[in-house]
């Protein structure tokens, strides 16, 4: 078995991974970078693309979430990948949500939000892509982007290893770690430091580790339609009422707790199924939408068509586009944390740190946690 030798070792692919190799890169680490699959497959590439600083509690996760922003930009400079700054916008067309607004507005300031409430006889300056008819307002961000995620995890990974020197193993499963020591089936590693970046994978590394955690995982289901007609732009990426209850960001709001009720009491099955409605656009046209929460320890490998069709009774509620029709239709799986927490991060043993569970909200953070983790 061949011998090599590294500072640093990333396991897995995926955003999180991508981003540890990357800083640790950036800071002069001789990395190498394993995934045991010929690319990234799981939640990295079936998500929205959206990086949503506008979704994180105020403070150090919205700063942190800023912190990726600009290194997306950094990468899409850097490679050519796709980076639209598109902002977003948050409609609302009832009273109780345009309550959660204008109370959430009022604050932004003073919490480092760079926000501002729209007035219904001003939104044809942002979008056209949407109902006018009984919208009450509209909160503007401009902070939002959207990346491709199909193409960002292998764009990113071959910047690694042209421009960065991490040696990158796809279709390599780390087989054990001893440290300083990894092995897969062909080679073994001497290596001072490694993080274990798996994702939903709970039962291959340290699954000891795992088990005691405050862990569960979460099943989305999403979908994607043709190619929008005549070079049509969505602009923003666009959300409802309903994302107003999910995102931490607006936990503070006094209001949001009659609005939570009523979605309870009226929309039982949105609740029920953590269904909230963004839409973003990719370079191609197509627009993403979804999606919703399923939680448990597995899932069935079978999408529920009755919660695609909540989904796409939501949509018709507030967006006006060309093509409706679906082309694709899928799940991702990502681990979630049921303590409240942003990120899982454990030291299952000397020199090994597990990073995970960063809760759906990998593309908005990963660059931003990876930051913090490798100034320490």
């Amino acid at each position: 078995m061949q011998q090599q030798q590294a500072d640093v070792a990333v396991i897995g692919a995926g955003i999180v991974g991508l981003a540890m190799a990357y800083k640790l890169a950036s800071k002069g680490k001789k990395v190498v970078l394993f995934e045991r699959n010929s690319k990234a497959i799981s939640a990295s590439i079936r998500n929205f693309g959206l990086v949503w600083p506008i979704g994180q509690k105020a403070g150090k996760m919205y700063q942190r979430a800023m912190h990726s922003r600009s290194v997306w930009k950094e990468l899409a400079a850097a490679t050519g990948l796709q980076c639209q700054e598109t902002g977003s916008l948050h409609l609302v067309y009832e009273k109780d949500e345009l309550a959660v607004l204008e109370e959430f507005a009022a604050a932004a300031p003073a919490n480092g939000f760079d926000c501002q409430l729209i007035m219904p006889e001003h939104i044809g300056k942002y979008t056209k892509a949407i109902k006018t008819n009984g919208l009450l307002g509209a909160l503007w961000s401009p902070t939002e982007m959207t990346v491709n995620p199909r193409q960002a995890s292998a764009v990113i990974a071959r910047h690694l290893e042209d421009n960065l020197n991490v040696t990158v193993r796809f279709n390599t499963a780390v087989n054990g770690i001893s440290m300083p020591f990894i092995e897969t089936k062909d080679e073994k590693w001497k290596i001072d430091q490694v993080y274990v970046c798996s994702g939903a994978d709970f039962e291959t590394l340290y699954p000891a580790a795992y088990a005691t955690a405050p862990l569960t995982k979460c099943k989305l289901q999403m979908m994607r339609t043709i190619p929008q007609p005549g070079d049509w732009q969505l602009g923003p990426a666009l959300c409802a009422g309903l994302t107003l209850a999910h995102y931490a960001s607006f936990n503070d709001c006094a209001a949001l707790i009659p609005l939570k009720q009523r979605f309870e009491q009226e929309m039982p099955e949105y609740v029920k199924w953590g269904i909230h409605l963004l839409i973003s656009q990719n370079g191609a046209g197509e627009l993403t939408i979804g999606d919703s929460h399923e939680y448990g320890p597995d899932f069935e490998p079978f999408d529920k068509a009755f919660i695609n069709e909540l989904i796409l009774k939501y949509m018709h509620t507030f967006l006006e586009a060309p093509a409706y029709t679906i082309q694709e239709q899928w799940h991702g799986i990502y681990p979630k944390l049921t303590n409240g927490g942003t990120e899982l991060i454990l030291s299952p043993e000397k020199d090994v740190t597990i990073v995970n569970a960063l809760s759906g909200a990998g593309m908005t953070l990963s660059f931003g946690l990876a930051e913090e983790l490798t100034a320490i």
